[in-house]
């Protein structure tokens, strides 16, 4: 029997219908697991010590009592959660076998594996193939099997949330539906771990891996300086979620669990037909408040961790972080736009508050202190105080901690911290991406941030699309000379009088928040 199937436009399986190559799941209501007995015997007999029957005297022997006994252990059925596993890919030929070969030697394995291949225009699919089929596999938890299903499904006009749908709809009748991205290997024990602490509580929706950036294989100056940024920036967002009460913001795509119950109340609850929509840019952002508002619980592993892949290049992480970026900003907006409507105020958005504010202060505090600071040279007017060297000292240890607090923090990680100047040139390129996702937001700028995202990974064409925030600060720069040049001397000490206490005070809150974090108890979490 071949497990490949040729492309074809996919058909979503009714709800609660297997598809082809389906495992149910076990359907215990159902009259085949009912009590053999019942309905064959209308009355109780009477039994000693009954005291409904003081009277009745029946003598048991000890071999009917064993046989009794054995039948009863015979109509107990020890359910075991089930796990189906779904791997939307698009061009991941250098990255599918290392993930399901991180899948297959996981100590719990999925009970099915099904690798949804969708716009491909590589490999993928042959070499996911060679792992089609079914597999038997012993770990510490005993022996399992798995399947490994493979599917083409050919042009996909919604993309990942196409694949990510299609493969529920082969995954429904599982207890938990396990999403992995197509470059995302787990360590060995992390669907245990997911596994043991979803099946703990009843009220947890889904739970994320610790997500970090495995740097080892990368080359070039540029890959190196931008993957360095990225696991500090990972680190930092999954210690924030950990502190505050393990409540995920996000279930990313890369490696989290949900309970398939907890997407049926989601479907239910939003007349949706599959639990992943296409309205908004970031669908695990969406999905993972339609799960909080449904009323579970969204959580972070502390144990679980899975290496993703990074961005190597300054055009594909810009046109990854323009989407994340675009898509949490529609998701807080007040108001509807489009299909999708604004929740300003929900429980997961804080963060992504904190992050917005957090951004445009670190905006306004660089621009005004560089722009000050030249204003007062150019009148001879700049007098060095020390004080301006608390703020980068409290940020550089700020970001030593963090980078300390990683699992598999190398003499890298150390040094992008410790040496200042990495973490501000990284710190001005996320400015970029700041300024260019909310322009594009208040300009109503239709664009397919996905297809940008996908061209900038595959390197094609020319843009400046990255370079353009950089671009404009300059030409801003340039045009503020002009215009100081052109002022009263008077003029321009008023503005130095007025300009240099508003950036002081703005920078001392901000010196604060930063020496917050930097002496809060991180409760041994390691990310």
């Amino acid at each position: 029997m071949s497990h490949w199937e040729a492309p074809y436009v996919p058909q979503y399986p009714q709800q609660g219908q297997p598809a082809i190559g389906q495992y149910p799941g076990p359907a215990y209501a159902d009259p085949q697991y009912a009590d053999p007995a019942y309905g064959q015997q209308q009355y109780a007999q009477p039994s000693y010590g009954d005291p409904r029957f003081p009277s009745a005297q029946v003598e048991t022997s000890h071999a009917e009592f064993t046989d009794e006994f054995e039948s009863v252990l015979e109509r107990i059925s020890v359910h075991r959660s089930t796990i189906g596993c779904v791997i939307p890919c698009y061009n991941e030929e250098e990255s599918i076998a290392g993930v399901l070969e991180g899948l297959l030697h996981q100590t719990r394995v999925p009970d099915v594996i099904h690798v949804v291949v969708n716009n491909t225009t590589d490999a993928t699919v042959a070499i996911a193939s060679q792992y089609a089929g079914p597999h038997q596999v012993v770990t510490d938890l005993g022996e399992q099997f798995t399947e490994v299903f493979i599917h083409d499904i050919g042009k996909n006009p919604d993309k990942k949330v196409g694949a990510l749908n299609y493969g529920y709809a082969l995954v429904e009748g599982y207890d938990y539906l396990l999403g992995v991205d197509g470059d995302t290997i787990a360590d060995e024990r992390a669907v245990e771990y997911l596994e043991t602490e979803a099946v703990g509580d009843s009220r947890i929706g889904g739970i994320s891996a610790i997500y970090t950036i495995d740097d080892r294989p990368i080359k070039g100056l540029i890959g190196k300086f931008l993957i360095a940024g990225q696991r500090t920036q990972f680190a930092a967002f999954n210690l924030q979620n950990l502190l505050r009460g393990r409540n995920m913001a996000v279930l990313g795509g890369q490696f989290s669990i949900f309970s398939t119950a907890a997407l049926r109340d989601v479907m239910r609850a939003n007349h949706q037909s599959t639990p992943w929509v296409k309205d908004s840019e970031v669908e695990d952002s969406l999905l993972s408040l339609q799960i909080k508002s449904a009323g579970f619980l969204t959580k972070i592993s502390p144990y679980a961790r899975a290496s993703v892949g990074g961005m190597t290049t300054l055009k594909g992480y810009d046109a990854q972080q323009v989407k994340w970026t675009y898509g949490a900003i529609e998701l807080m907006w007040p108001g509807q736009r489009g299909d999708t409507k604004g929740q300003p105020f929900h429980p997961n958005l804080r963060l992504r508050w904190f992050e917005n504010f957090g951004m445009l202060t670190n905006l306004f505090v660089r621009v005004a202190f560089l722009t000050l600071l030249a204003a007062s040279l150019s009148i001879n007017a700049f007098v060095f105080s020390p004080w301006w060297l608390i703020p980068p000292l409290v940020a550089t240890l700020l970001n030593l901690r963090v980078a300390l607090t990683m699992k598999h923090v190398n003499q890298r990680d150390i040094l992008f911290s410790a040496l200042v100047f990495p973490a501000e040139i990284f710190m001005w390129i996320r400015i970029g991406h700041f300024l260019r996702s909310w322009s594009s937001f208040l300009s109503r700028k239709k664009v397919d941030n996905w297809a940008a995202q996908a061209k900038a990974e595959r390197g094609g064409g020319f843009s400046l699309g990255h370079w353009v925030p950089m671009i404009l600060l300059v030409l801003t720069a340039i045009a503020m000379t002009l215009i100081w040049n052109l002022l009263d001397p008077v003029v321009q000490s008023s503005i130095l009088w007025v300009g240099w206490p508003i950036v002081g005070v703005v920078t001392v809150i901000q010196t604060l928040l930063m020496a917050f974090k930097l002496f809060r108890r991180q409760y041994g979490y390691k990310v």
